[in-house]
């Protein structure tokens, strides 16, 4: 599933989804809301620093030289004012960005599920078997835009594909092993000037349980 992935983010392919018969995340208070990487509420612990957001953190590997802008985004409350504090510094994004992204993004996925397993595995696991879009207004890359009819999204959806492709993997994998996550074989893959290592499981998380049919 992974390298049909990647073939298909090189070929840029778009999808069309029609509403009515897929999970659409959009708002966090809806009831899959906490598959956003907007969503509060699902710490994680990289190196040992807190980092309150998946969004804060993968906008953190964004900047790997530049660890002043780091602490900058993970000290942000708020995931869209951690974006939005990454802004203005785009310019200096590492250089190979567009080609580890989605990397990245799946990563951070991977680091949210080990570190909050009831929780977001109860909520992946509730989808079943529904594919996951993301609906945005501008971004057709990690989600996908509505179209005039009003009834289909339209885009690559990368982030919803990256949420299946994980709900595959805790249906199927042993969980033990999606309870440790290791750093990305990247070149500088570091956090507030330091390697990143490999992240485990909060001691208190159990498995979740798969929803009734």
């Amino acid at each position: 599933m992974a390298s049909s992935l990647i073939e298909e983010e090189i070929a840029g392919l778009s999808r069309r989804y029609l509403r009515s018969e897929v999970i659409v995340v959009h708002k966090t208070r809806d009831m899959f809301g906490g598959l956003s990487n907007m969503a509060a509420g699902y710490p994680l612990h990289v190196n040992g620093v807190r980092i309150l957001t998946s969004e804060a953190l993968y906008q953190a590997c964004r900047f790997p030289h530049l660890p002043e802008v780091q602490a900058l985004i993970i000290a942000q409350q708020s995931p869209m004012t951690a974006k939005m504090r990454s802004k203005p510094h785009r310019t200096e994004t590492r250089r190979d960005w567009d080609e580890i992204r989605f990397k990245v993004m799946r990563w951070c996925l991977r680091v949210k599920l080990a570190q909050n397993f009831d929780e977001f595995g109860r909520l992946l696991l509730a989808t079943r078997e529904q594919q996951i879009v993301e609906r945005s207004a501008k971004d057709d890359y990690w989600g996908a835009k509505p179209s005039a009819d009003g009834e289909t999204l339209v885009g690559q959806n990368v982030l919803g594909r990256l949420l299946m492709e994980l709900r595959e993997r805790l249906l199927q994998q042993n969980v033990d092993s999606l309870k440790v996550v290791k750093p990305l074989p990247i070149e500088n893959f570091t956090l507030l000037g330091h390697p990143i290592e490999s992240v485990t499981a909060r001691l208190s998380t159990r498995t979740p349980q798969k929803p009734l049919l």
